[in-house]
């Protein structure tokens, strides 16, 4: 059976234009990110896909930034971006601004005035919105359109001048009024923004829109492959239409479908909503869908680009399953994260026939998914242990293969126990569980002949350290938050987060460093979060060790 991979549509194209010899039979790709908020999982898509492509045939792929808008951009944003590239294990070419050119651009669109394809508007926004028309009724000439050239020239030099007001005047193509394609209804090609810019201060009042800049943007760096999301293909007539006007290098726009994903909202705007509504801690917050987000919630740069590749490119929108990507990520944990023993809702197991003051250092494998196991870590032993609440039940049913009264379990890495009592509080809590062990049946030596169906993991409790777990969980109830009744913020998940401050870790997770990724036994995936201090470690989940969702969406 064939192992190789089949071709996208979109490699498919840039190997014949190579093959044939176009632009030399050069590559070069770009991504072009607004920097008006952080990159999310929908980004990544649209970077490995542009980076992918020019390093299969040899190319290059330049970052520039669409810093058209001043009141929505910040250097924080650019920052972000650029480190989220780099997380992913892309490097840029170049990195240019949108501002970088925008002397060029204003050129440009004299250039069209000059020719006849560009004037001045006075109108409304609302009387540029009505004269549009509908998909089914042509538009209507703007009152302005034919304004003189000498005119156009003088009043476009004004507005860059700074005389006049936000919204007082456009500039707006003039290609057809009666197209069927809304775009081309003489789209607006500048407006008035007298607001500070990040890079270019106050030297501009007046800035490109983005049908105007883009395709200009990726012809004057002579871009061979503009790869889009599809909403962008009926912009692509204006696109070319300018490119042809100006008579300038044909950069070339391609589209595909953007990634959609369940449970997930991707909007900017929604997304912005939540941070500044408090609804979440900010940009990074490991609930949400931003590459910073899952960074920080313990994903690996390797599970989201294999993701990314085995989703595909598609020319037709599609909505993918957010288990998938949590599938990938247990993949790539599964192979390289060490295993430790942490106990979450601790209840103490007392050994009494242990020799109290005693202790002994047994071993656990690191990993034993690799060849030499990951090597080994040291586990103190001593007579009493924390173990989970919920692994002792005081009336055992028939198939309860964990710890209740005269049931023996083998304890990770160590000996057999049996249950012999446990005490109770006023409430009815269980407080503490006494067993008594089996020196015999230790772990690698062991002797006993003795079979027991259950293993139970545990931390020493002279030895072990209380920590901080915050248990992720997905952010939205419904499958398409975005298409839900109502506002979108009334469909988050109530349990998205739940902090844990009663677990105990053993003591090989107190040299972890922020961003270490371990398996907790029996638990899930886990990761060290920024927030911790030497004096209190916080762990998050990454993901479960299964797809606990899938059973709740069954039963529901």
């Amino acid at each position: 059976m064939s192992t190789e991979k089949n071709q996208n549509f979109l490699e498919e194209i840039v190997e014949e234009d190579v093959k044939n010899g176009k632009h030399g039979g050069r590559v070069l790709t770009r991504f072009p990110p607004e920097p008006n908020g952080y990159l999310h999982i929908g980004h990544s898509k649209s970077i490995c896909l542009n980076f992918g492509l020019a390093q299969t045939f040899g190319g290059k792929t330049n970052l520039r930034f669409d810093d058209t808008n001043p009141v929505t951009e910040d250097t924080e944003y650019v920052e972000s971006i650029m480190n989220d590239i780099r997380w992913l294990g892309f490097n840029w070419d170049n990195v240019f601004y949108a501002s970088d050119y925008f002397e060029q651009i204003y050129e440009f669109a004299c250039t069209l005035i000059k020719k006849g394809l560009a004037y001045v508007d006075d109108s409304s926004a609302e009387e540029i919105a009505a004269m549009k028309g509908t998909p089914t009724e042509p538009g209507k000439n703007s009152p302005f359109r034919d304004r003189s050239v000498e005119e156009n020239l003088d009043l476009f030099a004004r507005m860059r001048a700074g005389e006049f007001k936000d919204g007082e005047k456009v500039l707006r193509a003039k290609v057809d009024m009666a197209s069927p394609n809304m775009h081309l209804r003489d789209p607006l090609m500048y407006r008035i923004k007298h607001a500070h810019h990040h890079r270019t201060g106050d030297k501009w009042c007046i800035y490109p829109m983005y049908d105007f800049a883009h395709g200009q943007c990726d012809s004057i760096e002579k871009i061979t492959h503009s790869i889009c999301t599809l909403e962008f293909e009926v912009h692509r007539p204006l696109y070319e239409w300018f490119i042809q006007q100006l008579e300038i290098f044909p950069s070339k726009q391609y589209e595909f479908a953007r990634l959609n994903l369940t449970y997930t909202v991707m909007s900017k705007r929604k997304l912005l909503q939540l941070v500044n509504e408090k609804y979440v801690s900010g940009w990074d917050d490991p609930r949400m869908p931003t590459i910073s987000g899952y960074r920080r919630r313990g994903y690996t740069p390797e599970s989201i680009r294999e993701f990314c590749d085995r989703i595909g490119v598609a020319r037709r929108e599609n909505m993918i399953d957010v288990g998938l990507l949590e599938h990938f990520i247990r993949e790539d944990l599964n192979k390289r994260s060490n295993r430790v023993m942490v106990v979450v809702d601790p209840v103490k197991l007392i050994i009494d026939n242990y020799p109290e003051g005693n202790g002994e250092i047994l071993h656990g494998e690191n990993n034993p998914e690799l060849e030499d196991k990951g090597g080994m870590r040291d586990l103190p032993f001593s007579r009493e242990l924390w173990i989970e609440r919920d692994d002792f039940m005081e009336e055992p049913t028939k198939k309860y293969f964990r710890l209740g009264p005269g049931l023996k379990v083998r304890l990770k890495h160590a000996y057999i126990v049996e249950c012999t009592s446990y005490k109770k509080d006023e409430s009815g809590k269980i407080t503490e569980i006494h067993c008594n062990y089996i020196p015999e049946s230790k772990s690698g030596s062991d002797t006993s002949g003795i079979n027991v169906k259950g293993t139970l993991h545990w931390v020493s409790a002279q030895h072990g350290f209380a920590c901080e777990l915050r248990m992720y969980d997905r952010l939205f109830l419904p499958e398409d938050p975005s298409s839900a009744e109502g506002d979108f913020k009334d469909h988050i998940n109530p349990n998205s987060l739940e902090v844990i401050t009663t677990a105990y870790a053993e003591p090989a997770l107190k040299n972890a460093t922020t961003g270490d990724r371990y398996q907790f036994i029996r638990k899930g995936y886990f990761c060290l979060d920024q927030d911790s201090t030497a004096d209190k470690l916080i762990f998050n989940r990454t993901v479960g060790l299964k797809d606990s969702w899938a059973k709740e969406t069954k039963k529901a």
